[in-house]
């Protein structure tokens, strides 16, 4: 609900500055009226389009790291700290499933397909060494 706040005051700041309407805003966001409705309502089945998101918060002057952490996800120009090898690594692959993620030119079904493993992989119970 988080992200949803976070879209309701860009909406309402929007209309106060600027004299937007919701109809004003996805013309300049590039974001559709229903799926502006859709992050109102908090009803969306996977993480909105981070490319949405990114045009989003482009055309309303919004720092894109608030949407991101509204939505829990790590800051979208967070540097992150130096630590071992294999740490950096997972960071590394982390920062390209996001870019996937968040690039039109991919096709939804493989979002889709990296969306459906990754909630597999965060439910699978992790194994100790033993």
């Amino acid at each position: 609900m988080a992200f949803a706040r976070f879209v309701r005051r860009a909406i309402d700041d929007a209309r106060e500055e600027r004299g937007w309407t919701v109809t004003d805003l996805a013309t300049h966001t590039g974001v559709g009226r229903s799926t502006v409705f859709r992050w109102l309502a908090g009803d969306w089945q996977d993480y909105p389009e981070l490319a949405k998101v990114r045009g989003f918060c482009a055309a309303l002057d919004l720092p894109v790291a608030a949407a991101f952490r509204a939505l829990g996800l790590p800051d979208a120009g967070a540097v992150p700290r130096r630590r071992g090898a294999e740490e950096g690594a997972v960071e590394a692959d982390v920062r390209v499933i996001l870019e996937r993620l968040a690039d039109p030119n991919v096709p939804a079904e493989e979002k889709h397909h990296i969306r459906d493993l990754l909630r597999y992989l965060a439910r699978r119970p992790v194994r100790r060494a033993g």
